[in-house]
This record gives structure tokens, sequence and C-alpha cells, in this order.
């Protein structure tokens, strides 16, 4: 198996467990962004996974982001290839053609919220604080946190975030839309494993073709999109899954994914 740093990478079934492992908060680096692009991309090449479930190693931390020390001394060109590193990294995130689950098993606090947020859904422990206090050191959210914070939770919330450094807690985060689910300590992991079986009852093609139609909503208006979505449903029964699912349904069995 692929060595990825500070990422540690176990399957069972159609699920990828990802665990985020750089002691003792779970930091990014200019080594584990590109891993965790690198592991995006092989596991979209891995037609037995449905699901990927990310989370951090222990109680305390999910991820608490980017380590300011790289930023202490000013440098504007190392700015820039961290800059580059985590947009790559969590784009390819958002992109993984399966679906992709956020554990926030306690702090997420800048580039690591922005993980969760480049997550399809995001379960949070009730223990956990979300933030992102970027401007509070002179700096900002450059890994989509500006844009998919407020798609989540709105324009005001976002705000509030973003340029008012407020942190909420996980009762909050529910109520304001930036985590689907809230469990006790310690059963985050359980419970996204549970969503993810419920993931592999579902055509896994048919999952990507829908996932790529609601994001797509982001950016397109509906006349257009409502164009694709008909395009990608005829396009389906060209697909091996499309067949079994009907034919399992019709002779009342479980179908048989082949992912093509």
């Amino acid at each position: 198996m692929t060595d990825y740093t500070n990422l540690k990478l176990s399957i069972d079934g159609h699920t990828a467990i990802v665990t985020l492992n750089n002691p003792p908060a779970h930091t990014w680096t200019m080594e584990s962004l590109p891993a965790l692009k690198q592991l995006v991309t092989d596991l979209n090449a891995n037609d037995e996974v449905y699901a990927l479930i990310i989370h951090g190693d222990g109680e305390k931390f999910f991820s608490a982001g980017a380590d300011l020390n790289n930023f202490a001394d000013g440098d504007k060109g190392r700015a820039v290839s961290m800059a580059i590193a985590f947009g790559e990294a969590f784009e390819a995130l958002s992109s993984y053609r399966g679906v992709s689950i956020a554990v926030i098993n306690g702090y997420a606090m800048g580039g690591g919220l922005e993980c969760a947020l480049a997550c399809d859904i995001r379960i949070s422990e009730a223990h956990a604080q979300m933030a992102l206090p970027e401007t509070g050191v002179g700096l900002l959210p450059c890994a989509g946190g500006t844009q998919n914070l407020p798609m989540l939770v709105g324009e005001g919330w976002a705000k509030r975030m973003i340029l008012c450094g407020e942190r909420v807690d996980a009762d909050t985060a529910l109520r304001i839309g930036l985590v689907e689910e809230v469990t006790a300590k310690g059963e985050g992991l359980q419970a996204a494993q549970a969503l993810a079986q419920k993931v592999a009852k579902q055509s896994p093609v048919a999952v990507s073709a829908s996932k790529a139609l609601i994001q797509a909503a982001r950016d397109n208006p509906p006349a257009q999109n409502l164009i694709h979505e008909r395009e990608a449903f005829v396009k389906l029964f060209d697909t091996q899954d499309q067949q079994e699912g009907v034919q399992a349904f019709l002779e009342k069995r479980k179908p048989s994914w082949q992912n093509k």
C-alpha cells in the first residue's frame, strides 16, 4: 500500500477510512497536502471503494489547519506554494467520485475545517469546536473557506465566523447547517460507517453522476443543469449498474454493483 505522509489509510469493504496523523494537532504540511491529493486520486481508481471517511487520530483534534510557523517570516513564495497545495488537495477531495464524510472529532480550525467543508457530509462529535480564525492573524481562509462555508450556512453566519472570528460548537454547527449530524464523543466514526453502509447500497455510478450534478448547482443556472440532469439519466443506461439495479428490484434481490 502506498505511504501517504501523515495520513493512515485503511479499507473496510467498500469504505476507505483516512486518519489524520500529525500529532499533536494534525496540522497540514507541504508533504501531507500532496499526499491527500494522491490518496484521493488512488481511491478514484479503485472501483471497490464507494465512500471515504476522514477523521483525526485521538479525541482532541480533527485538524488545527496550517502550522503558522510556515508564515512567520513573511515569505511570499512559501505562501504561494502553501496556498496552491491547500487548494489542489481540498479541490481533489471535493471532486472525489464517491461520497466523502468528515468526522469532526475535536478541534477543526482553519485549514482543518476547510478540509471538512470539502467533504460531502460532516458529522460532529459533541465536544468539537469549529472556526476559521485566519483574519485574527492577518490572513484569510484560502482553501475554499470563503466559498464553501456560505454555501452551507449562508452569508451571515459565514461572515460571523470569518470576519468576526466566531467559534461554533457542535450544537450551533448543527443548527446553522455546518454539520448534518452530532454524535456523542467517540461515536462519530461509527455513525460515519453506518452512513457509508447506506452509500454501499446505492449504485456507485449513479451516486457519482448525481454528486456531480448537485455540485454543479453551485456554479450553473438551473436551466442549464436540468438539461445535464436528463443527459446524465440517459447515459446511465449505458452502464452495467443500471441494468443490474432494475433487474435486482424486479427480481426482489439485492443488487450486485460493478461500479461500471
